[in-house]
This record gives C-alpha cells, structure tokens and sequence, in this order.
C-alpha cells in the first residue's frame, strides 16, 4: 500500500469527491480523519472505511470556521500522532445564489468565498506546522475547470476556484523549503450530489455530459489522481494546478474563442 503509516485528513468528506477521496486514501494504507458539517454522512464515510478494513475517524467541522478548522488538525494529531497528507476538498456551488456579480447578495458572496478559499487557507495555516519535515508531506486542494476557464454567471464560485489555484501555486515555494508539496487538482462535471442540484435533469445531465470530450466523470477517478499526488510517485509534482476535467476546458476553449463564439 503506497500510504501506509500516513495520517490524513480530507475536508467535506461526507459525499461526493471527498467521500470518494477518503476511501481511497484509506484503501493505500492512510488512516484518515474525515471533518465534514454533516454529521450523519461524515459518519457514514467512517463507517465504509471501517468496514473496508480500513482505519478512520470522523470529526464534525466547519473547514471555513477557524476554531473548528483548528481543532480538526489538532483531532489529527492528538488521536494518530501526527498529519502527513491535507485533502482540501470542501467546498460549494450554490444554485440560485450565485451569479453575475451585480446580482449576487453580499452575504451569498461571503459564505462561497468562505467555504471554498477561506477554508483552504486556515486548514493550511494549521496543518503545515504539523505536517514540517514529516518525509512524503503533500497537501491537495480542489479547484475546478472554473478557474482556468470561467464562462460567466457563476462569478462567486469562480473568484473562489481561482484563488484557491493561486494560493497553491503560492504557497508552493514556501511549503517546498519545509519538505511539504503542495497541489491543486481541477475536476470538471464530476457526478456528485452537489452537482446533481445543478443538472436537475436526466435531459440536462445528458447536456452536461456533451460539454466534455468524454462526458461526465465519476468521483473514483478524482479519488485516484489524489492517490497519486500524494503518494511517493509524485515526488517531483508542487506548485502545479492540474486539469482532471475529462477534456472540458479543451472541448469548450475552440467553441468560445471561434469567431462568433462569444
């Protein structure tokens, strides 16, 4: 098992991509320490690794919050003796909130940016003094095809994606004088409850499986690449901000910048 002996943690590991991280992270040896807001799925997740013969704990947090942000590090520690791997994953796209910006409440504003960007600052605040000089030290955070290339209305969600690609490639020098590696990962239309809210639709799901070269992605494969810039195979990989859209961002470049393509 490639993570074996390593302690992790992922955040918004309840459902979707993090779930999906989580068992995999677990499945290579790591024991993992789950934080999510919903309890009973946080639970759930734990329980599927325990049953998987796996190792993990769940601990309710709110990543955005600082205290709680805190104390889930700090669960890490205390109850595995160390953190080795931080999967910032937690994150929202709220349907109906977000928007062009002149139509986005200011509250609305603050909870996308809190949740997605916020959250990924003072996990890492916390974390890279423990995770320091620990060998394999990696930490993975979520962006999105959003934030290489935004197509508009979704303003909030992609000001947040973006930040968190250039907080990584910005916190890469420094983490890289302290042994850590640092990474962002950039999904496209991955089948996820969350985005499930947005297809609404069997007929627009299947439109939104046209708009990448090889439709909709499930998580499992997200959950991998994670595996892999975690892992000692990607010793040589920090400060890089990864497309994993299954060809979204490739598909869609031609059509906006053809003549007449907006």
């Amino acid at each position: 098992m490639r993570l074996a002996g390593r302690v992790a943690v992922v955040t918004g590991g309840a459902s979707g991509i993090g779930r999906e991280g989580a068992l995999a992270l677990a499945r290579e040896g790591a024991r993992v320490v789950v934080g999510d807001v919903d309890r009973g799925a946080g639970a759930d997740t734990v329980g599927a690794i325990v049953a998987a013969g796996g190792v993990g704990t769940f601990v309710a947090a709110d990543a955005g919050d600082r205290q709680q942000a805190k104390a889930l590090i700090d669960a890490a520690v205390t109850t595995y003796g160390g953190l080795d791997i931080l999967y910032n994953n937690a994150g929202i796209a709220p349907v109906g909130q977000d928007g062009f910006t002149p139509e986005i409440a200011e509250d609305d504003w603050e909870r996308v940016i809190r949740v997605n960007l916020t959250s990924v600052y003072l996990c890492c605040k916390y974390a890279i003094p423990k995770m320091a000089g620990r060998p394999g030290a990696a930490i993975v955070n979520t962006a999105s095809s959003m934030a290489l290339l935004p197509l508009g209305m979704m303003d909030a969600y992609a000001a947040s994606k973006g930040g968190v690609a250039l907080l990584t490639r910005s916190m890469a020098a420094g983490c890289g004088a302290l042994g850590i590696r640092v990474n962002a990962i950039c999904p496209g239309y991955v089948d996820t409850p969350m985005n499930g809210l947005i297809f609404g639709s069997e007929m627009l799901r299947e439109a939104f499986a046209r708009e990448s070269a090889m439709g909709l992605q499930p998580p499992d494969e997200i959950a991998a690449l994670v595996v892999f810039l975690v892992s000692d195979e990607a010793a040589s990989l920090t400060g890089s901000v990864i497309a994993c859209d299954r060809g979204w961002v490739a598909f869609k470049r031609p059509a906006m910048l053809a003549p007449g393509g907006g």
